[in-house]
């Protein structure tokens, strides 16, 4: 697996990180202590959709990229409040094949 490729695996590995230490000036940690709880994550995952939608209607394909990358992002911390991880993901995924 190339470094690209295990992009999501590192990505995860610093959420999960970030949910068990906290630390004060993490925007991920956040998320895990938001006075909303997981409906902030909610929230994001779905301002992120309209975003990604309008970008795809614009056929804007860097914002594509963008928005994709930040449902994504916000898809693998809501894995992670759930006690979930990639191989959850996976297994789904490979369901579908």
């Amino acid at each position: 697996m190339t470094d690209d490729e295990a992009i999501l695996d590192e990505l995860f590995a610093v959420i999960e990180d970030r949910k068990e230490n906290l630390p004060e000036d993490s925007y991920t940690a956040s998320l895990f202590t938001h006075e909303k709880g997981e409906n902030a994550v909610l929230e994001k995952l779905g301002e992120e959709s309209t975003e990604l939608l309008l970008a795809a209607k614009d056929d804007d394909r860097e914002e594509i990229a963008h928005e994709s990358a930040d449902i994504v992002y916000h898809l693998l911390v809501l894995l992670a409040m759930k006690d979930m991880d990639l191989e959850d993901l996976r297994a789904a995924l490979r369901e579908r094949r």
